[in-house]
């Protein structure tokens, strides 16, 4: 993926608490400005993406604003209430030692074309929730077979934190093919985007009566 253009970032995060001081480094590709705030987090103009790094996300997402600008989370919380929560109100997740500064860069990027990035132990404990509480609902088993067998890959992959690009080199498929499909997919779940569309696969959001 590439942007015309290096991002500028905002860093909501306490004096001294973030782990990574060399980042972004002067050849990343994508995150060229790095904007400290102090709390209250209130978003200059300008800012492309707000990476949230605290103990208690949901506290501290209520006391971001603007609200608009596309966030990303950084903490150390794994449970799967914070996770979730922090994932139906579309921020992205990356747990504290879960993910390299690559990652969080790919993250920052894909915010800003509205793909809600988690890191591997943050993805786990938003399906491990979801699994729990859709065990057995038969309304699940009948929104999933609206999907054909090809979209029922993309989106076993879209829920592991995958974005379209990442989708198509797994399945040698293009980047236009993936997103025609996704297309198709948001439509047959009635989802207003990739946020949307992996809340109502897992059985995190509220189902359809088909």
């Amino acid at each position: 993926m590439h942007t015309s253009r290096k991002l500028s970032v905002a860093l909501a995060c306490p004096e001294g608490a973030w782990p990574h001081p060399g980042w972004p480094t002067p050849d990343d590709p994508y995150v060229g400005r790095v904007v400290r705030l102090r709390p209250p987090y209130t978003v200059p103009e300008g800012v492309d993406v707000v990476v949230l790094c605290c103990a208690d996300p949901s506290e501290a997402l209520r006391e971001l604003s603007p609200p608009g600008v596309p966030v990303i989370v950084v903490s150390p919380r794994r449970d799967t209430v914070t996770v979730l929560e922090v994932f139906r109100g579309g921020a992205g997740y990356l747990i504290e030692g879960d993910y390299c500064t690559c990652m969080l860069s790919s993250a920052v990027v894909g915010a800003t074309v509205g793909h809600t990035y988690l890191s591997p132990a943050a993805c786990a404990a938003l399906r491990e929730g979801a699994r729990r509480a859709s065990s057995g609902d038969p309304a699940m088993e009948r929104l999933r077979g609206l999907l054909s067998p090809r979209e029922r890959q993309i989106m076993e992959l879209l829920s592991t934190g995958l974005g379209a690009q990442e989708i198509g080199l797994r399945l040698r498929l293009s980047e236009k093919t993936v997103r025609n499909n996704l297309s198709n997919i948001y439509a047959k779940l009635d989802a207003r985007g990739s946020t949307d569309a992996v809340l109502r696969w897992l059985g995190a959001a509220p189902v359809l009566r088909i």
